[in-house]
């Protein structure tokens, strides 16, 4: 009787074990959904913001035809990447697409001192802040996620429980590129 009494306190320990594991990676995904939901709004917010941008431009430098049609292009292949590898990757290219508009604002004083240019532009500049703020939020909670997959004993149960590792929202390589500053 003895030797049974031990048998079920120790099973009773690794199941309660599994269930601490379990119910702590479980918690940890749902930071990560949460998280990646936060740069959704965000990016939705900026999507929004485009056209906007885009028409007040248009209104100045309508021959700028070929940047209106990359931003948009951007704009579109962003709102409908996949995965978050894709999602960065479009997001990049959408970032450097409106670096480029306004590039040629600069070359129009009239639009840069017309109020609703100011005002979208401003906007957009507070957007981007936010998506940079949820990027490293998300970035720090998949960190949290991938670490407790990797270590003892987590990592021999998080694959038989369905659980993988997620991928971090990093910048492209033409973001990581040295700034060229030129006088």
């Amino acid at each position: 009787m003895g030797i049974g009494l031990i048998l079920v306190i120790i099973l009773v320990v690794v199941v309660i074990g599994i269930i601490a594991m379990y119910n702590g990676l479980i918690r940890l995904k749902n930071r990560v959904d949460e998280a990646w939901s936060d740069i959704d709004v965000q990016l939705k917010r900026r999507y929004d913001l485009i056209p906007n941008l885009v028409n007040t431009v248009k209104g100045y430098a309508a021959h700028e035809k070929e940047l209106f049609e990359k931003v948009t292009e951007a704009r579109s292949r962003a709102m409908g990447a996949g995965t978050t590898a894709d999602k960065a990757e479009a997001e990049n290219m959408l970032s450097n697409t409106l670096k480029s508009l306004f590039a040629v604002a600069e070359a129009y004083p009239d639009l840069k001192a017309n109020q609703n240019f100011l005002e979208l532009q401003r906007e957009l500049t507070d957007t981007e802040d936010k998506i940079m703020a949820s990027r490293r939020f998300y970035n720090g909670n998949v960190r949290d996620f991938n670490t407790k997959l990797e270590v003892f004993p987590t990592n021999m149960m998080a694959g038989m429980l369905g659980f993988a590792k997620r991928e971090f929202f990093e910048a492209g390589e033409s973001e990581k590129e040295n700034v060229k500053v030129e006088f």
